[in-house]
């Protein structure tokens, strides 16, 4: 199961994220002195050190790393690279890769690499422009967005103090004024509000309440959540916008990839014999024999 996150998560970032851009520090070639597509930046003895390096190290920086000035954010990017080249020159001296645990630690390490390549591209397809918009007009063009509830309510500690408001609501009280005198909702201030939301936001019993009401009308028997005893008030219902292509469209190609690794890893299993067993060695299930080519 482990192995199977990291797979996801760097399967998701190699197939959706995109190469930083770097400030070049170089004046524009010109057509007879073309910059090689890949240049070396910086070399540590004999081991270079490519453009793609600093990209690469771009890509898996901080957020707030990611935020400085480009000339910034290159020099510093290259300086670490320069440091890890430093470091694998001493411990090539020191002979460190012959080292049976450094050695099978490598191996492992280049597998996960091999693994994750492999998911990279079989995912890539997946989540491409095209797919995303085919998704999008399959799940969201023309459809309204999911309905949503406008709403106050008056939230106090006993059942008998939420009858006693309904029972004030039931001879012309105001709802607002009532809120902000008795809830003990933080949001009391706002006479109870609020404001837009959809089933999916509230707690199941509140949302049930809520949705069930029409315009106008509050609850006439108390609510109960674990944050205590609510009246609540219906202002408004809707169906929210459809969203835009540019509002959903990461998380529709964080969805494709998805179900694309889970169609990959289902794949590569069915093509493999697999056998599994106890910590004592014995089986716990039959031999599952890959299909005949």
């Amino acid at each position: 199961m482990r192995r199977y996150s990291t797979l996801s998560a760097l399967a998701l970032t190699a197939a959706l994220a995109a190469p930083l851009a770097h400030a070049q520090t170089n004046p524009t070639p010109t057509a007879a002195s073309a910059a090689p597509a890949d240049p070396v930046v910086a070399t540590v003895n004999n081991l270079k050190i490519h453009l793609s390096d600093v990209q690469a190290a771009a890509q898996g920086a901080p957020a707030q790393m990611q935020q400085m000035p480009q000339d910034q954010l290159f020099s510093l990017l290259v300086n670490q690279e320069i440091d890890r080249k430093a470091i694998l020159v001493a411990a090539r001296k020191e002979d460190l890769e012959h080292d049976p645990a450094v050695a099978a630690a490598m191996e492992d390490a280049a597998d996960i690499k091999l693994e994750n390549a492999y998911v990279q591209q079989q995912v890539t397809p997946a989540v491409s422009d095209t797919a995303v918009q085919a998704a999008y007009n399959q799940d969201y063009a023309g459809k309204p967005g999911p309905q949503q509830v406008d709403a106050r309510h008056i939230l106090v500690k006993t059942q008998a103090e939420a009858e006693a408001i309904i029972n004030q609501l039931n001879h012309g009280a105001n709802f607002a004024t009532l809120a902000e005198k008795d809830s003990i909702d933080p949001g009391a201030k706002n006479g109870g509000e609020l404001g837009w939301f959809t089933q999916d936001q509230m707690v199941p019993a509140f949302a049930n309440a809520a949705f069930a009401l029409k315009p106008g009308e509050y609850t006439k028997t108390p609510v109960q959540t674990q944050f205590g005893w609510h009246v609540i008030l219906c202002e408004g219902k809707r169906n929210e916008p459809t969203p835009t292509l540019a509002d959903v469209q990461g998380q529709i190609r964080q969805n494709l990839a998805e179900a694309q690794i889970q169609k990959v890893i289902a794949a590569v299993r069915a093509n493999v014999k697999i056998k599994v067993f106890n910590p004592d060695g014995t089986p716990t299930t039959p031999v599952t024999a890959a299909p005949a080519k």
